[in-house]
């Protein structure tokens, strides 16, 4: 089993360096992200974040470097059900009819053994995930009659299935309208409130900008900014992470003493890079 150290970042990278086709797209990357905390990844398309998230969660090799989850090697790591991510760019249809209700339990497999029926825990965890993304009287509905803003809140839902303490989402509100947005960001406020560390990518905040407490910026596969939270209008400016930036370096601060969150899902590798 794995051993964790309570005192851990949930997740860190120390000169992490990713090449696609021989090309490097990310450069000595040092990022750590402390337990409870509420992380937006920034920078424009290209810029490194989509594979530097999917580099922690193993779906991206590094060419160089280390990724440790709660303490352990990327390499020695066996307790996935603690890790939940929602990529980009997904659909909760995938061509099989299915409900929503469905979808979600398919969340619970980090959870139980294969063909083991679903437990008592196991439906109110799935319960729990519909009732906090507000699609609790949906469930029966097919998934394909959602929207595409609904269908993402459903892969959520399938990542907070298997209750995990650490939920990293690509890039949730690309192409969903602003009630959706609205949403989700009540969704993660929930999730954040009961400790959850959670590592947002996103190319702008929108109504999620209140929950952030730490914005990293992204450029050339390089991180030019850790600091403090960031507007949308910030995030591109040129002279974001030069040396005459007014903005202080963030520096790490300790993890909030919340319990563990009753929050997740497999690691699921749908979804493509934006890099």
């Amino acid at each position: 089993m794995t051993t964790t150290n309570t005192t851990s970042p949930a997740v860190s990278v120390s000169n992490g360096t990713v090449a696609l086709g021989g090309r490097p797209v990310l450069r000595s990357i040092d990022l750590s992200v402390q337990p409870g905390e509420f992380l937006a990844l920034m920078g424009a398309n290209g810029s490194g974040k989509s594979t530097l998230v999917r580099t922690l969660v193993g779906l991206r090799p590094l060419l160089s470097g280390e990724v440790r989850l709660f303490g352990t090697p990327l390499a020695s790591y066996d307790e996935w059900f603690r890790i939940g991510f929602v990529p980009q760019r997904a659909t909760a249809a995938a061509g099989v009819p299915a409900s929503v209700w469905e979808v979600v339990a398919a969340g619970r497999l980090t959870r139980r053994r294969l063909l083991r029926p679903l437990s008592r825990a196991d439906r109110a965890a799935i319960e729990d995930a519909l009732e906090i993304v507000g699609l609790a009287d949906r469930r029966r509905d097919a998934v394909s009659n959602l929207s595409g803003g609904q269908q993402q809140r459903v892969l959520i839902a399938r990542a907070l299935a298997g209750e995990p303490e650490l939920l990293f989402l690509d890039e949730p509100t690309a192409g969903v309208d602003l009630p959706n947005q609205q949403a989700l960001a009540d969704t993660l406020g929930r999730l954040k409130g009961r400790g959850a560390t959670i590592v947002l990518v996103a190319h702008e905040l929108g109504p999620l900008a209140p929950l952030v407490d730490r914005a990293v910026v992204m450029r050339d596969g390089r991180v030019v900014y850790d600091g403090d939270p960031l507007g949308d209008h910030e995030v591109h400016q040129p002279w974001l992470g030069e040396p005459h930036t007014h903005h202080h370096h963030h520096t790490g601060r300790p993890g909030r003493p919340d319990h563990v969150p009753g929050v997740a899902s497999p690691v699921d590798g749908t979804g493509e890079d934006a890099r």
